[in-house]
């Protein structure tokens, strides 16, 4: 990180800017705060009923998604009257609708001959059969054929009076059989003799065509044990009950009514009873159990626990008396029969013939018949379809009754549990990562938790969890964390970013913005590279450019682009001192590759020269005046030379210790350490060489493996040190160096070996042949003129130490 280009001044502002928000509101207390806001809000609306509609979206969801999960019970038949069924009457019996009760007398006695446990007639029968008889209609061809046969008669001639006795004899004959109730009878005769049908009667609110209990009707019913609530829907005020002669045979009347829910219209409950005139009326599902014996009409309800307790079995209900139905799913998933299927088995058994559907299917069933044909529909909007059968809400009812697994809601305190535990997660989490991806993603996980949790209540535990308040919450807590977030901690992000955009990469703008306790005293040891750049000459160029604005100028263009590429290599400024750049590697985000990206940086910084230098003439940065001053000095042949601006580079690899030095009001970021003064020997340590302007350690080099090219100089003893290291002179990028160079370094590795050896003609020959190849190879005319030294005056062995280089200057 870089502070010292703002004022130590300015820089103490920023730190107690960062540190006020903290000191005032604690990020955790804040958190806790919204989060109870957050909850309360939820709470309020769920309580109220505001989410009401949301949340049996929800239910309805779950019932579709997890109906297929769970198996119809085995012991439950269900048969429609279909189109089917009235195309077959039509065509075999010539029934047009409505059918003759005889058709249902057939259904009760094929049940009563299979042993079917009961049968529920979905249907009602308030009115007298339109057919009085079975066989009105060839009684009325009979008469018919009569009154032709006497006006035939009387046309050829035939005693009128002995033609009109005989016709008002046959045809009372015709009218007694046909006035008589022969159809209604037979259905309330076969319901007789069966004994466990169950026919329906209608219930309303509103008063309708019977106010009272027939008193000539003895049936089941449901006797409490206790005092039931008050419940609302549960007292009618009107029924239409089946024609006395078919009540008063049948099992037991049962309510077959259906109370959605008000909100949508969507029915996803069912009450086991109805109150009437007094009377407990049982629906057709539990009619079903009353008729067949299977339990008794003994209930006691639990207001505590909203649970019926009905002979030893608990029924839970929601806090209406209703009970939540658990859907199945399509009612063709308990494979249906249609009603010709039975009438045509009914028909070939009583003929002694081979039944399409044998009786045994039907043994020890509950049985439930409805209609489903155009035009006859009984349908209801239900969480599985906006058009399911009627039948098919007591069939559901039935096979909870038989499976116990009706819904059972969460109790209030359950989900004020939830609606908290759902406001802190989010909360908290947004609230610490600090990164709005972050928080993203942690609000999404959090979603689908509540929904997996919600799903797998009801799949395993026949527990309707609250899925639509969560997911406010969850929603709710998300929005008020990032707005909290954007409003404090925003404008510290922004000022920081604003403040050092310029000096550090983005990487480590995000470090401080997750983590502005960076900004107070302290280092910590590891292992980096750091990196010293100057300019060669440099006051020879201001000197000479005269301008200070220009020299500004000059300054900042070249910073500029040099601090750039060590930014876009993750490298931090540690500062500048006029043209020359300090800058490390490895901190304050850790990076393993840092001596990689150390050098990497300054191989671009080299090529990068070469454009800083074309734009800084074209711009006049560089003026004449530059260039002539740096011939006079020696520092360039020629006032054409295309490269006025050289840099040298120093780079060494080791512990440093990297943190914020100074004061609490005036303090630096920047690294310290005898690794760090060899970075800055090595950069001065170029002239000396003559190097081609970058010269790294034998510690950089360790940790470099084949990425580059470079080549090996001598070991060197620097000013306040007994230990020599190598050096070696960083040429190129591996994957970029031309295919000369590395025949140069290899041509130049087996010269150097000689020269360490002190085989120096040797050595002098292969430095020789470097030069005549370039030139512009200072470094091998060194050796090279070292040889030719050593020629005429060898070093003493003793003292020659593999040619070891005892640095004076610093």
């Amino acid at each position: 990180m870089y502070f010292s280009y703002l004022s130590q001044v300015e820089l103490g502002r920023m730190k107690k800017k960062l540190l006020k928000t903290g000191k005032e509101i604690p990020k955790l207390a804040a958190a806790c705060i919204i989060a109870a806001l957050v909850f309360a809000v939820s709470a309020l609306l769920m309580i109220a009923g505001a989410l009401n509609f949301p949340e049996y979206k929800t239910y309805d969801f779950r019932a579709r998604l997890l109906a297929g999960q769970t198996r119809p019970s085995d012991d439950i038949i269900v048969i429609l009257l279909q189109q089917e069924s009235l195309d077959w009457a039509q065509r075999e019996r010539g029934w047009g609708w409505p059918w003759p009760r005889k058709a249902y007398a057939e259904l009760v006695d094929y049940m009563k001959a299979a042993g079917a446990k009961a049968v529920a007639l979905d249907v009602l029968f308030t009115e007298p059969s339109v057919y009085r008889n079975a066989r009105q209609d060839e009684i009325i061809d009979q008469a018919v054929a009569m009154l032709e046969e006497a006006q035939q008669d009387t046309a050829q001639g035939g005693s009128p009076r002995q033609q009109i006795r005989s016709l008002f004899r046959n045809t009372a004959r015709a009218l007694r059989e046909l006035s008589s109730r022969e159809d209604d009878a037979s259905f309330a005769q076969a319901a007789a003799d069966f004994g466990r049908v169950v026919q329906g009667v209608f219930l309303s609110s509103r008063q309708n065509r019977e106010g009272s209990w027939p008193r000539d009707l003895d049936t089941p019913l449901f006797t409490p044990r206790t005092d039931l609530p008050p419940w609302e829907d549960l007292r009618m005020a009107g029924a239409q009950f089946p024609i006395p002669e078919l009540r008063n045979n049948s099992g037991i009347v049962a309510a077959v009514t259906g109370i959605p829910d008000e909100v949508d219209g969507i029915l996803r409950r069912g009450r086991l009873f109805y109150q009437f005139d007094g009377a407990l009326i049982p629906s057709l599902a539990p009619a079903s159990f009353l008729v067949s014996g299977e339990r008794s009409g003994d209930l006691a309800f639990d207001e505590r626990k909203r649970t019926f307790i009905w002979d030893d079995t608990l029924l839970p209900a929601d806090r209406d008396g209703k009970v939540i139905l658990r859907f199945r799913g399509d009612l063709n998933r308990y494979v249906p029969y249609d009603f010709w299927e039975i009438l045509s088995s009914a028909e070939a058994y009583a003929a002694g013939e081979s039944p399409l559907l044998p009786p045994e299917d039907f043994k020890d069933k509950y049985v439930f018949f409805g209609l489903y044909a155009p035009g006859l529909y009984d349908i209801f909007s239900t969480p599985i379809s906006s058009v399911y059968p009627g039948v098919g809400i007591h069939v559901t009812m039935m096979d909870n009754l038989l499976s116990g697994d009706f819904i059972r809601e969460s109790p209030l305190w359950l989900n004020l549990v939830i609606l908290l535990a759902a406001s802190l997660l989010v909360t908290l989490l947004s609230f610490y990562p600090g990164r709005i991806p972050v928080s993203l993603g942690v609000t999404f996980l959090t979603l689908l938790a509540a929904i997996g949790l919600a799903l797998a209540a009801y799949h395993f535990g026949n527990l309707w969890l609250p899925m639509a308040a969560p997911i406010v919450t969850i929603v709710l807590s998300f929005l008020a964390s990032t707005v909290y977030n954007y409003a404090t901690e925003g404008s510290q992000k922004r000022f920081i970013k604003s403040a050092f955009s310029r000096y550090l990469s983005p990487k480590v703008i995000d470090q401080i913005i997750a983590d502005p306790s960076q900004l107070n005293l302290g280092g910590e040891k590891r292992e980096m590279t750091a990196i010293f750049t100057d300019v060669r000459s440099f006051s020879t160029i201001s000197e000479a450019l005269g301008d200070p604005s220009k020299l500004v100028e000059l300054l900042n263009f070249y910073l500029t682009r040099m601090s750039d590429i060590v930014l876009q290599n993750g490298g931090t400024i540690d500062k500048y001192e006029g043209d020359a750049i300090i800058a490390f590697f490895g901190a304050p985000v850790r990076i393993e590759e840092h001596a990689i990206m150390a050098c990497r940086s300054a191989v671009q910084m080299h090529k990068a020269e070469r454009d800083i230098n074309r734009e800084a003439i074209e711009r006049s940065l560089i003026t004449g005046a530059v260039m002539e001053a740096l011939v006079r000095k020696g520092i360039l042949k020629r006032s054409d030379d295309p490269n006025p601006l050289f840099t040298r580079l120093g780079i060494n690899t080791g512990d440093m210790v990297v943190g914020n030095m100074g004061t609490p009001d005036k303090m630096d970021y920047t690294i310290m350490g005898d690794a760090v003064n060899l970075a800055a020997r090595l950069e001065g340590i170029n002239k000396q060489y003559n190097t081609g302007g970058i010269l790294i350690s034998e510690y950089t080099r360790a940790k470099l493996g084949d990425h580059f090219i470079l080549r090996p100089l001598s070991r060197v003893r620097v000013v306040g040190k007994n230990i020599p290291i190598r050096l070696y002179e960083l040429l190129d990028l591996a994957e970029e160096a031309p295919p000369e160079l590395t025949d140069m370094v290899k041509a130049w590795n087996l010269a150097f070996k000689a020269y360490e050896g002190r085989n120096f003609a040797a050595a002098g020959g292969g430095f020789k042949a470097i030069c005549q190849k370039n030139q512009e190879d200072r470094v091998a005319r060194l050796y090279l003129d070292r040889c030719a030294a050593y020629l005429k005056s060898p070093p003493e062995e003793d003292r020659w130490e593999g040619g070891v280089d005892n640095l004076t200057e610093k």
